[in-house]
């Protein structure tokens, strides 16, 4: 077996659902297997995927015990010679697995792999190279001369942020969200360590992949990672568990010196904690004027380029779930440059579904990169499901 795909999910079947169809797409013609786990959802997540994917390996956990745990669950019963860590808030383009495959095997020393991973505007996501969190990494970060000085072979270490994003580059941690890895450097360096409940253990990983004498690199292929879908960074919880991992790490791998930054990393759980009271309470009073004012920052408008037929079908869709959406005719051989070349009100939020039987997934990215917008989202709709699907919402 070339390769075993496992993707955690935790009551989000909709992205699930999209991100198992991309990795379809993106595995024709290689020896493969997928395993997804859900981690004890309540959400019919299980029985909505048995049905749609009854060649899946589905492993339905009787508690969630966390992502490290879940993962490990199918890293000992798959059989790939590399293994690929898959968040389900993701999409894979058409030829990111391919290509990563190709890079590790002329690269025999490469432990694992990360790749160029897209925000929902198309803009490069930060987190797709960082640097080990040092005592020093980390007070640069927490302290704002990470983000003053963002291309800084120093300062900005902790992103990695010197390196370019259209070449192939060494790195030092790869985000758990896409991470290949050689199965026998984890049978080699161990299994996800499971005392890093969520966020963390990606970091752990890749450390102890570097400390066992292999390398980890970063590909310039896309992915588009809905942030946020498979964890809630507003929430109390979020801050808690995330600096906690952080914890965990210096302890674990610095001993002595984790005592000298976990202070202020204490203090900065307080201060975030702090910040996401007062935004969630601010929150709770703009919706409670909500009755009164209408909030236009909030307002998204649709617009969507596709084929005749899809165009039918999402229209009826959008009039039963009350959605506003203009429409374009259109796909790749018409509109290569898709909205690209649409005027958009610049002060305006807009979100372009495209149809993806009309444009490729690594077609949408290249777009989106292309005329990478910050008022700007991407969208997909699948006509196969009848379903939109943004970084805000599901529509089905």
């Amino acid at each position: 077996m070339k390769l075993s795909v496992i993707i955690v999910s935790y009551k989000v079947k909709f992205y699930l659902e999209q991100c198992l169809l991309a990795v379809k797409k993106a595995t024709a013609g290689i020896e493969s297997e997928i395993y997804v786990v859900d981690n004890h959802s309540n959400d019919g997540s299980v029985e909505f995927i048995a049905e749609r994917f009854p060649d899946i390996n589905l492993i339905s956990s009787n508690h969630n015990n966390g992502f490290s745990h879940a993962n490990n669950i199918a890293i000992r019963q798959c059989s790939g010679e590399y293994v690929l860590l898959l968040n389900p808030d993701t999409i894979v383009g058409e030829r990111s697995i391919k290509e990563v495959l190709k890079f590790m095997d002329a690269h025999p020393k490469a432990g694992g792999v990360g790749v160029k991973m897209l925000n929902a505007d198309g803009s490069c996501a930060k987190e797709s190279r960082r640097g080990v969190p040092t005592v020093a990494t980390s007070f640069y970060k927490m302290t704002g001369l990470c983000a003053c000085y963002p291309h800084s072979q120093r300062f900005a270490h902790y992103y990695m942020g010197h390196l370019p994003w259209d070449k192939s580059a060494q790195i030092e941690i790869i985000s758990g969200a896409f991470c290949m890895l050689r199965h026998s450097a984890i049978d080699k360096i161990g299994l996800l360590d499971e005392d890093f409940f969520m966020y963390g253990e990606d970091v752990d990983l890749s450390y102890r992949l570097l400390k066992g004498g292999y390398e980890n690199w970063y590909v310039p292929v896309e992915i588009l990672h809905y942030k946020g879908e498979s964890a809630h960074k507003s929430s109390f919880r979020y801050v808690h568990v995330f600096y906690n991992a952080m914890l965990i790490f210096f302890r674990k791998h610095y001993g002595n010196k984790a005592a000298i930054i976990s202070l202020p990393i204490k203090a900065a759980v307080v201060v975030k904690a702090t910040i996401t009271l007062l935004h969630m309470k601010a929150t709770a009073v703009h919706k409670s004027l909500g009755f009164f004012t209408r909030n236009k920052d909030t307002y998204v408008q649709y617009v969507f380029i596709g084929s005749a037929e899809a165009i039918g079908k999402c229209r009826r869709l959008c009039r039963h779930r009350g959605v506003e959406m203009e429409f374009v005719e259109g796909n790749a051989q018409t509109m290569p440059q898709g909205h690209s070349n649409m005027e958009l009100a610049t002060k305006q939020k807009f979100c372009v579904v495209y149809d993806v039987d009309s444009f490729s997934y690594d077609q949408i990215f290249g777009i989106f990169q292309g005329n990478c917008l910050p008022n700007t989202t991407i969208g997909t709709y699948n006509p196969t499901t009848n379903t939109i699907i943004t970084a805000r919402e599901v529509i089905r």
